[in-house]
């Protein structure tokens, strides 16, 4: 080998960036910014406390089912299942889900009753921007139960132009 051939920069292959790690780093920064649940605004501790009516919320017993990163807010699917015996003395009277920062905080109110067979019920809604969902339920002795999931949504619907 020539002295000359070995002081010649080695060249540097281009460096590649899989979409994968691109998407990977964006979910992270969204993360990252997303506020805390302290951070909730006060419309959504209201509607809570209304549909609890004055009695404790208690979490346990409430599985809200959500993808928690959303490609479009226009039809998102969201299921609610209560664990619950549903017989005449004990069963799921009212199952609710409420939002963050969607216009209307109120997103669907379930009437259920013993002859349901079982607590759970499924649908789609619309959501404005990435938020926090809360799903409630009402049981048959009065006790009210939760269960909430932050949602991030990269396409957002119910925005107002």
């Amino acid at each position: 080998m020539s002295a000359s051939a070995s002081r010649r920069p080695l060249r540097e292959a281009p460096m590649r960036i899989a979409r994968r790690s691109v998407l990977a780093a964006g979910t992270l920064c969204l993360l990252s910014v997303r506020p805390s649940r302290a951070d909730a605004p006060p419309e959504l501790e209201a509607a809570i406390r209304a549909f609890a009516e004055g009695k404790p919320v208690q979490s346990g017993r409430v599985t809200l089912e959500v993808a928690p990163l959303v490609e479009n807010g226009n039809a998102v699917p969201i299921a609610v299942a209560v664990q619950s015996p549903m017989s005449d003395g004990d069963h799921v009277r009212q199952i609710a889900v409420y939002n963050e920062k969607n216009p209307q905080r109120d997103v669907v109110v379930f009437n259920l009753g013993p002859r349901a067979g079982r607590a759970r019920v499924a649908t789609r809604i619309r959501l404005a921007t990435s938020q926090r969902l809360v799903a409630l339920a009402r049981l048959s002795d009065g006790s009210v139960w939760q269960h909430s999931v932050d949602v991030i949504v990269t396409l957002a619907a119910c925005v107002e132009s």
